[in-house]
């Protein structure tokens, strides 16, 4: 059973990137367990001197989240041109451990327009030596929707069939890592 997380980069409560994760997590293929961590908010504030043996509870389950994890897929909103502070945080935590490394990691996305944030986000995860897999993208356009609308376009079966077939694409690279 392969383990994968998904992390919304978003903390809006009718957050499109966290609508599209837990629609990630309810499609999961079979031989796939697909969690949200929806503890993004929670984390202090990146300081290298609360590290090691000083390192925050929220931080540490973080930590290992990810590296329990087989699998992390992200899906970020932009916010003037970048990645959001909340999520850069979370990366921030996880840069001086092993984690990331060779870690196998997919981006997705809920709007065609955050290609600034796709960007520099895709390169922040590059440093951290993440196993980004760019075979396969996902983009389900829910910009400017209303939950209810959201949902119903999340339960489209053009879409549905997409989250399945990037999750099992994904799942497949991580397999042949």
């Amino acid at each position: 059973m392969l383990n994968i997380i998904v992390i919304s980069g978003s903390l809006r409560a009718a957050s499109t990137n966290s609508a599209l994760v837990a629609a990630l997590a309810r499609n999961e293929p079979p031989g796939c367990r697909v969690t949200v961590y929806g503890r993004l908010g929670h984390l202090p504030i990146f300081n290298p001197d609360s590290e090691g043996d000083r390192t925050p509870l929220a931080a540490s389950e973080l930590i290992d989240s990810v590296t329990t994890a087989d699998g992390v897929i992200v899906s970020c909103p932009e916010y003037a041109h970048g990645v959001p502070g909340g999520l850069k945080n979370a990366l921030d935590w996880l840069v001086s451990r092993d984690a990331a490394v060779g870690k196998p990691a997919m981006l997705v996305h809920a709007s065609p327009r955050s290609l600034f944030a796709r960007t520099a986000l895709a390169e922040i995860m590059r440093t951290m030596s993440f196993a980004l897999y760019e075979d396969v993208a996902l983009e389900i356009g829910l910009l400017g929707k209303k939950s209810p609308e959201v949902a119903a376009i999340l339960a489209e079966a053009e879409n549905v069939l997409a989250m399945r077939e990037a999750l099992s694409a994904f799942a497949e690279f991580i397999r042949s890592r």
